[in-house]
């Protein structure tokens, strides 16, 4: 076996900067921030060939939608980095503070609902980066769906934000259709005719929008994008499923608040070594809920980031 020569604290030190160590080797794999899981051909044409210089030539993913390149020797991690700083790349993404953003392709998708690209670099601008140097009292996962399929699955990260696309039903033009285009346009089975009129089930709806536009009598209009977001979801040794805030935020700076509100109250209210699931949970959800839909939070910013 062989022997290992990198001291506690250097390990420590540079995992802090996002070097995590080989098992058994005095390597370690290099986990490279890409924002949001999208990378220019040019971005990752570096990390290969970084890979090549400074590693063992393997890149692997990782659940955070980072990229770690592995095989790489302790003395060679300042060139490594300075290599991929040319296309604007970092290191990062370990220690109890705001981890990598995950975002799904809604920008693109059929089914996205809101620009998940662009907001989950807002999200990673203003709280990956802007919060950097808060420590939380344990990691903190925000992740960005496009629409209700959840594929990033956003109610099992701390925070979780799904677009939503809210009906806007117009009674008085349906034509109580034999064959409703309303009705053969949503998965979830929430229109029901009901005396030649359609109704739309608002506790089955899940404002994935598939409805929208799709009467030719106009009852269904395009209706009005929001943001959906869950707090307190967790996986891993023990899984928690996020909870829905009761309100539905019709503003991305609306949505971008809240999560601001979460950070500063769990850094104010949560304990050490406690995730956020288990912060609401002791706390009280109803409690929490009330104020991330307050105000008070972001006026106390400050005094609560000098604590």
């Amino acid at each position: 076996m062989a022997t290992l020569t990198i001291r506690p604290e250097d390990e420590k030190r540079v995992k802090g900067l996002g070097f995590l160590s080989n098992k058994g080797t005095d390597n370690f794999s290099g986990r490279v921030i890409t924002v949001n899981g999208k990378l220019t051909a040019e971005q990752q044409k570096v990390i290969a060939e970084a890979a090549e210089l400074y590693g063992n030539g393997i890149i692997t993913l990782t659940t955070r939608l980072t990229m770690e390149v592995q095989g790489i020797p302790y003395d060679k991690i300042e060139e490594f980095r300075n290599y991929i700083a040319r296309v604007g790349l970092e290191t990062g993404g370990t220690g109890a503070k705001v981890r990598p953003v995950v975002s799904c392709k809604g920008t693109t998708c059929q089914y996205g609902l809101i620009d998940t690209f662009a907001l989950s670099e807002e999200i990673h601008e203003r709280f990956f980066l802007g919060y950097a140097s808060v420590k939380t009292p344990h990691k903190f996962k925000i992740a960005v769906g496009g629409c209700p399929n959840n594929c990033v699955k956003p109610d099992l990260n701390d925070i979780g934000i799904v677009g939503q696309r809210i009906p806007a039903f117009d009674t008085d033009a349906c034509k109580g259709c034999k064959k409703c285009a309303i009705q053969t346009a949503c998965p979830m089975g929430a229109p029901a005719m009901v005396d030649e009129k359609i109704q739309i089930d608002k506790s089955i709806c899940n404002n994935c929008g598939r409805c929208a536009e799709k009467c030719p009598f106009k009852a269904m209009t395009a209706g009005q994008v929001g943001y959906k977001i869950y707090i307190g979801g967790r996986w891993g040794k023990k899984t928690s499923l996020g909870t829905a805030l009761h309100k539905i935020f019709l503003t991305k700076e609306e949505a971008l608040d809240v999560i601001e509100k979460a950070l500063l109250f769990y850094y104010e209210q949560g304990l050490a070594g406690e995730r956020f699931a288990t912060t609401i949970e002791r706390i009280g959800f109803q409690q929490v809920e009330t104020q991330l839909l307050a105000d008070d939070l972001l006026i106390r910013k400050k005094e609560i980031l000098s604590k």
